[in-house]
């Protein structure tokens, strides 16, 4: 029994959330959504993206913006990558399309960032063309309404699961199918304590009728997530403070951050900013105040981050070559984007250096 795609439609069109980009029939809009909501809550994401679209309201807006406004309205979601390549794309439809945002599967899906499944997910909603979109929610509901055990870590599991769904996504409602997969996955079919009483497809679904929800779906466990010990520091010289922007490319590229890194070994928090406040900044420096520990996880390692007010020994800095830095005061502080880690101790820093 495949999944019943009326019925599915029917439950969708009664109960699904009143969203921002469900109002609009604009790709660029949904775009900027479906990259906003790739690995990210939809109470998360709302006021970004009305903050966002007010401030660049068309493809020209963003390609024309600054990377760092772009990064500071970003600031927050995390996974900058994201924003990075959207930014890119922009840039890409401007210069190469004459702002026209390319409608075809194989052309839109190779602007930065896009792919498979934004590709997919953009062009079903606004132009309905049928190309299942297979994110988290789709395979949580399509493996359980299959009692279907292949590993969702594998590219084969996601690359079977869409083959499957092209044989029945609707040519005239793609876009509320994919949407009603999705929207499924995000209230009905949840990860723990699913709603199957209230499903719609509760009737057709393996897992409920045997009675095996939990078992499904299968993920095999995930290596040990690395933890780092990290040091940084906020250096004063008068009323002013060191900053210095990371490369564009890379994690949290495009950033600002203050000097440090990851401790050796057999080094003590304020050995490890000795040695990278010598090695980055050719500066010697002096520890004034440790700041309580900030714990801090990325996706795929964790930190613990010591912050540290310090003071020059040596004259200046010197920081290594093609590395933007800068002096700044506490009350310019929220002007340019930071990792989220470092804003945990923001609100301490303002009022002890304020």
């Amino acid at each position: 029994m495949e999944i019943p795609v009326r019925k599915l439609l029917e439950w969708y069109k009664a109960n699904k959330r009143d969203l921002p980009w469900r109002r609009t029939n604009d790709i660029y809009a949904v775009w900027v959504s479906e990259v906003m909501l790739q690995q990210t809550q939809v109470t998360t994401v709302i006021p970004y993206f009305q903050r966002f679209l007010e401030r660049f309201p068309t493809i020209y807006h963003l390609a024309k913006g600054s990377e760092q406004e772009v990064l500071k309205l970003w600031e927050g979601l995390g996974y900058y990558s994201r924003v990075r390549n959207l930014y890119r794309a922009a840039q890409k439809v401007v210069n190469e399309y004459g702002g026209k945002i390319p409608e075809t599967p194989e052309t839109f899906q190779k602007l930065p960032g896009v792919g498979p499944y934004i590709g997919a997910a953009v062009l079903s909603i606004i132009r309905n063309i049928p190309l299942p979109a297979v994110d988290g929610n789709v395979m949580r509901v399509y493996t359980r309404f299959h009692c279907m055990a292949d590993d969702l870590r594998k590219t084969a599991t996601r690359n079977y699961i869409f083959q499957q769904l092209k044989a029945i996504i609707p040519s005239e409602a793609a876009g509320d199918f994919n949407q009603a997969l999705m929207e499924l996955g995000a209230l009905i079919c949840t990860p723990k304590i699913p709603q199957c009483s209230v499903c719609p497809l509760n009737k057709h679904c393996v897992a409920f009728t045997t009675n095996c929800v939990d078992r499904y779906p299968y993920k095999s466990p995930s290596g040990k997530v690395p933890e780092y010990r990290v040091s940084i520091g906020i250096i004063l010289k008068d009323n002013q403070f060191y900053i210095q922007k990371r490369p564009s490319k890379g994690h949290l590229g495009g950033l600002w951050e203050f000097p440090g890194g990851k401790a050796q070994k057999d080094e003590t928090p304020e050995q490890a900013l000795h040695r990278e406040c010598k090695e980055e900044l050719g500066c010697e420096i002096e520890i004034m105040k440790a700041l309580p520990v900030v714990r801090h996880a990325y996706s795929h390692f964790k930190i613990e981050m010591t912050p540290f007010i310090c003071r020059l020994k040596s004259e200046d800095v010197y920081p290594r070559e093609h590395q933007p830095f800068l002096w700044i005061t506490i009350d310019e502080l929220d002007v340019y984007p930071f990792p989220g880690a470092n804003h945990k101790f923001f609100s301490l820093l303002k009022t002890l250096l304020k």
